[in-house]
């Protein structure tokens, strides 16, 4: 399954990070997505989001 992670960093100035993860179950994706978090922004984070990924093709807008 794919999991989107988001990891929100920055001392002086909040920026984001997203990037998409497969794992089993969110344990497994939380585990995978730490050890693909860029080492460089590592230091700085103070909250990480994960959530299933939407594939867009699939997703559904209001109105249709």
């Amino acid at each position: 399954m794919a999991y989107q992670v988001t990891v929100r960093y920055g001392a002086r100035r909040q920026r984001y990070h997203t990037y998409v993860v497969e794992a089993e179950d969110a344990a497994s994706a939380l585990r995978v997505a730490s050890e693909q978090m860029p080492p460089e922004i590592s230091a700085e984070a103070d909250l990480v989001e994960l959530r299933a990924a939407v594939d867009p093709d699939e997703r559904s807008y209001v109105g249709e």
